[in-house]
């Protein structure tokens, strides 16, 4: 018997123990993988000897729950931060977007401007589409989930060139799906968040993405009295009428009041009794889309001059979009011969490859960017990820539950729970704290660990704060029933 159990340990799961041993009770972390991480897990590489992430992931200055628990782990200084370049776009010519002195979300009008092939026409078709964005609130995401992002755009009037330059783009980098098939609800929250702020940055794990909290995180929960199991993986939720505990993949049993399920929302159903599984809000999990992506490292033999991170745009035959340059991230590496990381975001055009023909493919669209470079290849990995995030489809955030469930003792985390926030790092932490809120709150215990997005900036914050305003004022106005 033990406080808590918490079945799954990447950053979710890692988050809420974390939390929970900080406030006095014993967490046990379940993993089914020999090491801790999840979908932001690094290994070492066995012919270099680098520490390599399962793929790059990004940070951005409005973390703000993911830093605050590198902060509590003591890593939040080993973020490489990119403060002045937003991100490099490998256009005819290349175009580096940066913040300028305006207003959010006016900020990098300057350099959008310069977008080879646009005209003023399509620039000013994105205005309904701007002020949409500017009004939203979370309340309005669910009314734009049923529809799809393309058909959202061109209702709003955005030309298809825009669509076809920015906004294909965008969709694949940020929500992993394309436009087409994702939510207009899903892709429109993150234009508000990366849009609203002043001087939003990027920022890369400048040591391997998980020893930026997971062996942390462990120390911590073991020094609390709970414990990290790895290589454990969990059968079965156990109970009747309330969650009693969970037995493992060899038969055993492990009991305790509360059961914290920090897996993806695919595995949820599978865990649980039978008689559970088809209770609200569990049993459409199942039919959540996971993303594929496809992470492809080069070592060279030689420095290659060329941007720390920077982006492809959408192309129907392109396979990578992202690239980051990690002897300008990680520390200790500069001046070394050049190694780059890229993406296959949703990469099912690529499954049939092999690796060798990844690898060639994606050395050839670097050559697209940097054709200076003759530097040899002395080393190759790619790694194939099942899932990056869950597919953020039309309809995908109305199946999002919050960590409550009707099932007393269990509850959920994860970055697919409902975060108010797209499905990232900073939505696992998040939802890792407000799980581990839900179980204090089980045991009588009130606490506010999450931390709530802050109001937008510059004109954004204005008219966000305005239509707040208004519909508080409608609310109060409007006769009963209407």
């Amino acid at each position: 018997m033990t406080d808590v159990l918490i079945v799954g340990g990447g950053v979710a799961g890692l988050a809420c123990a974390v939390a929970l041993a900080d406030r006095g009770m014993r967490p046990v972390v379940l993993e089914g993988a020999a090491h801790l991480g999840g979908r932001a897990a690094c290994w070492t590489d066995r012919t270099t000897g680098d520490v390599v992430d399962i793929g790059p992931h990004i940070f951005h200055s409005e973390y703000r729950n993911m830093l605050a628990l590198l902060e509590r782990l003591g890593t939040r200084e080993r973020i490489c931060w990119q403060p002045r370049k937003v991100i490099a776009l490998a256009s005819d010519p290349a175009l580096a977007l940066r913040h300028a002195p305006l207003p959010p979300p006016l900020s990098l009008m300057p350099d959008m401007l310069r977008a080879p092939g646009l005209t003023l026409r399509d620039y000013l078709s994105m205005i309904r589409t701007g002020w949409r964005g500017m009004q939203l609130g979370e309340e309005d995401v669910a009314a734009l989930d049923a529809v799809d992002a393309l058909t959202f755009l061109r209702g709003h009037g955005v030309t298809e060139r825009l669509i076809d330059w920015w906004w294909r783009f965008a969709a694949m980098v940020v929500t992993s799906v394309p436009l087409e098939r994702c939510s207009a609800g899903s892709l429109l929250r993150i234009h508000a968040q990366l849009s609203g702020y002043r001087g939003l940055h990027f920022g890369f794990g400048a040591v391997g993405l998980g020893e930026l909290y997971a062996p942390q995180a462990q120390r911590i929960i073991e020094a609390a009295g709970g414990r990290v199991l790895t290589g454990c993986a969990v059968r079965e939720v156990l109970g009747a009428e309330r969650v009693e505990g969970v037995r493992l993949a060899d038969g055993s049993t492990l009991h305790a009041p509360h059961v914290v399920s920090a897996v993806p929302a695919q595995a949820v159903r599978g865990l649980l009794p039978a008689r559970w599984r088809d209770a609200a809000p569990f049993a459409r999990l199942d039919t959540v889309e996971p993303s594929p992506y496809i992470s492809c490292y080069l070592w060279f033999d030689r420095p290659i001059a060329i941007e720390r991170f920077w982006s492809h745009l959408y192309s129907p035959d392109r396979l990578n979009y992202d690239f980051y340059d990690l002897t300008q991230i990680r520390q200790g590496w500069s001046g070394r011969p050049t190694v780059i990381a890229s993406n296959i975001i949703y990469s099912h055009r690529a499954h049939a490859l092999s690796d060798d023909e990844i690898v060639q493919a994606t050395v050839g669209e670097l050559a697209e960017f940097a054709p200076a470079a003759q530097a040899k290849l002395v080393h190759a990995l790619v790694h194939r990820i099942p899932q990056a995030i869950p597919c953020p489809l039309p309809g995908f955030e109305a199946l999002r539950p919050g960590a409550r469930t009707p099932i007393p003792g269990l509850v959920l985390a994860g970055d697919w729970t409902r975060t108010a926030l797209p499905c990232t790092m900073e939505s696992a932490a998040r939802s890792g704290a407000l799980a581990a809120e839900q179980v204090l709150a089980e045991r009588g215990r009130a606490a506010r660990i999450a931390i709530e997005a802050r109001a937008y900036d510059g004109i954004a914050g204005v008219v966000r704060g305005a239509t707040v305003a208004y519909r508080q004022v409608r609310g109060r106005h409007r006769p009963p029933g209407a």
